[in-house]
């Protein structure tokens, strides 16, 4: 079955770019576009894809708020933020709303594709890079009072310790070498520790993992 796709972007000549590129792929299908994010929500209840890929900036209803919606409202879809530049000062925002990570506009068309994948199969696509971003915005930000989740009492030692990796931004091939593991044993723990806080993905643990002190920015 074809993974659906909400294309959410303001630029008529930029949806038209996305659904040309995904069109070519014959497991992603376009069901929808909205020029801006009170359209997007509207048609994301109806139609129920599987991917939206949003633009941050949009008239009506931004793209942040688009997503907080639709996350809260318990939509199984997933959102996947559309930015110009990697260092967007609303890319936290929406990703502390909900989204499942982001793609640059300027992204290679088998990036684009690939990450549309990675998203609808329920991981995150976000690169270490933007999950160090994430960390300096949290040491910018007043520190947000520690109430652990009771959650992290289930969690066995090694768990909380990948927990903190993930919190400090590497990959799973880094966790692996740090611990002297395999990197299956990684994606087992990761599983785990997803599965234990009830979080959709990596995102979700980078920023629990701060805001219940588990780690600190700059520590």
């Amino acid at each position: 079955m074809a993974i659906s796709v909400l294309l959410a972007d303001d630029q008529p000549l930029v949806r038209a770019g996305l659904r040309t590129i995904l069109a070519s792929q014959e497991d992603i299908a376009v069901v929808g576009e909205a020029p801006d994010g009170e359209q997007a929500v509207a048609l994301a209840s109806r139609l129920r894809p599987d991917v939206v890929l949003m633009d941050v900036r949009m008239p009506v209803l931004d793209g942040i708020e688009a997503t907080r919606r639709l996350t809260r409202g318990g939509l199984p879809g997933r959102v996947l933020i559309l930015t110009t530049y990697e260092l967007d000062e609303y890319v936290f925002d929406a990703l502390s709303a909900g989204a499942s990570g982001f793609l640059l506009k300027h992204a290679r068309p088998e990036d684009l594709i690939q990450g549309v994948r990675v998203v609808a199969a329920g991981d995150s696509l976000l690169a270490p890079s933007v999950t160090r971003r994430l960390i300096e915005e949290f040491g910018r930000r007043p520190a947000p009072a520690a109430r652990p989740p009771e959650a992290l009492a289930t969690l066995t030692d090694r768990e909380v310790e990948v927990l903190r990796l993930i919190a400090r931004g590497l990959t799973n091939a880094e966790i692996a070498a740090r611990l002297h593991v395999s990197e299956t044993t990684v994606k087992t723990h990761v599983g785990h520790v997803l599965d234990k806080l009830e979080l959709r993905d990596r995102v979700q643990a980078v920023i629990l993992a701060y805001e219940a002190a588990l780690v600190r920015p700059g520590a």
